[in-house]
């Protein structure tokens, strides 16, 4: 089951500025790199009336998730597939706990495919490292 098309992360440009300006956590088989969503800032004008800038970050309703897995976790493309679709079906289990406005990708990393992970497994590390990175709604 695939990520609902609002809660994913697209763009180039938005995988690097998470990988330029996001958190890391890491666990065993994944490393988890958050991207904070910007406060509103209050500056004060001539009237003395407060303005609210909002960044392109707080104009998200929901927060973004991308995953990241390259060829060194696997060279076949059915492995990488099989992979990702089981960490896709955990993390749309944690998505209503989530605190909106953050940019996620989780990284896979090599150790993965040896390990012949269940998607169990996969929902209970990802959601500690999205309570180490406050993610999860209560936590930030």
């Amino acid at each position: 089951m695939a990520l609902p098309k609002a809660y994913r992360l697209k763009s180039r440009k938005d995988f690097q500025a998470v990988f330029r300006e996001g958190i890391r956590c890491h666990s065993s088989h994944f490393t988890l790199r958050a991207l904070k969503p910007s406060r509103p800032q209050k500056s004060s004008s001539d009237n003395d009336a407060v303005t609210i800038k909002l960044t392109k970050c707080q104009d998200l309703a929901s927060t973004k998730i991308g995953v990241s897995i390259s060829t060194k976790v696997s060279k076949r493309a059915v492995v990488r597939n099989r992979i990702k679709r089981q960490i896709t079906a955990a993390l749309s289990q944690i998505l209503p706990k989530l605190s909106p406005g953050w940019r996620l990708v989780v990284i896979v990393k090599p150790k993965t495919a040896e390990s012949e992970c269940v998607s169990q497994q996969f929902l209970q590390e990802l959601e500690q490292l999205l309570v180490k990175a406050e993610v999860i709604n209560g936590y930030s």
